[in-house]
């Protein structure tokens, strides 16, 4: 676990762990999973190579391996000639001086499978520990929208949601776009089909819900919780925008409406009327559940014939190969909750390194 300019984190030991933790989102991730996605077929089967004996973490690295079988590299082949539309192959030819001769190396969204493995453990770890739960939905395809997810104030609809969504009862209820209403999910379908057909894209977004997160996660100034989700979440390929809370729609309605009242709550503890700050504030997590939602844009690969240059800058036409998916949010559902995941991990280790001191000044033994 760790990410950015951090030195590696390793699992803690004596947690059980086998492939089989790690397997389901990797499934869920996976290509070729409906005709609404890329056809690539890949099984994308996890083993664990190192860091675990007997089912038990080490707290040594973990080592995984996840095969690459079904690989088209050919259909690559005008990538030599030309970039691809709003895609890396231009600026990491401009960053690097050299590219990735097939697919888009790792500006392509393959890259994303090492995050999902890693995450399924640090969720293991949050499951067990601190009973949190990660559940990430499809709130839009194109101008469709979840109908409760655009409100200015947070509909009581919508918070029910977000406290009662299971990822089986979501994969159950839409499988093919893992959006949680039947009638928008079938608009939605329909949608991506058509682009599909068309031989073109369509963006949308996602929302993540993190349940039972402690309070006291994030860090003053610069590593605000808030702020270390939106760096995960825009480092996902595809990514253009992340909004948490109420985010953009907060900024419609006043502060005596938008403000969140705290109210008794269980134990002696405070809780909060409504969650507009997305159990985040001042950085740090409230013990509310925290939201936010990620926008994908439209997949840059297309079956389209478009008008380009070359890498000489001579004009022309490119008509994309390969197998793409129309529109990546269905997928992107596990990748959101993966990131979310190893954030929240790092957040609840550096909270743990603090606590232990506290006990040290409170008189009582550091682990106590």
């Amino acid at each position: 676990m760790g990410g950015g300019g951090a030195p590696p984190k390793c699992c803690p030991p004596g947690l059980p762990l086998t492939s089989a933790d790690l397997q389901p989102q990797l499934t869920r991730r996976r290509p070729g999973q409906s005709a609404l996605t890329t056809p690539r077929n890949e099984k994308d089967a996890v083993h664990i190579q190192s860091g675990t004996e007997f089912g038990i973490t080490l707290g040594t690295p973990i080592g995984l391996r996840v095969a690459n079988e079904d690989q088209r590299p050919h259909d690559y082949s005008e990538m030599d000639l030309y970039p691809r539309p709003s895609h890396a192959d231009w600026t990491y030819l401009l960053k690097y001086g050299v590219k990735a001769s097939s697919g888009g190396g790792r500006s392509s969204a393959r890259e994303t499978i090492g995050r999902v493995a890693a995450a399924g453990v640090a969720e293991k770890y949050l499951s067990l520990v601190h009973g949190m739960e990660i559940v990430a939905f499809v709130t839009s395809v194109g101008n469709i929208h979840l109908p409760c997810s655009i409100s200015p104030d947070l509909s009581s609809e919508y918070s029910t949601l977000q406290q009662t969504l299971t990822r089986e009862k979501l994969d159950a209820l839409s499988p093919l776009t893992r959006c949680p209403d039947t009638e928008t999910s079938k608009k939605i379908e329909a949608l991506i089909a058509q682009y599909r057909d068309a031989a073109d894209s369509i963006g949308g977004t996602v929302t993540c819900v993190i349940r039972n997160a402690p309070a006291g996660l994030g860090e003053p100034c610069f590593d605000k919780l808030e702020a270390k989700l939106a760096h995960a979440m825009l480092s996902i390929p595809a990514t253009k925008g992340f909004e948490i809370g109420s985010g953009f729609l907060g900024t419609e309605i006043p502060g005596s409406r938008h403000n969140d009242a705290f109210i008794p709550g269980p134990n002696g503890a405070l809780s909060t009327l409504t969650n507009n700050s997305g159990g985040i504030q001042g950085g740090i997590s409230n013990a509310q559940p925290i939201y936010f939602k990620v926008a994908f844009k439209p997949p840059a690969t297309i079956g389209q014939p478009q008008k380009t240059a070359t890498y000489d800058g001579v004009q022309g036409t490119l008509a994309a190969k390969g197998r793409h998916d129309p529109c990546v949010v269905a997928r992107a559902v596990p990748i959101v909750e993966a990131m979310a995941a190893l954030v929240v991990m790092d957040a609840v280790m550096i909270q743990q390194s603090r606590q232990a001191a506290r006990n040290v000044q409170d008189g009582k033994k550091p682990c106590s």
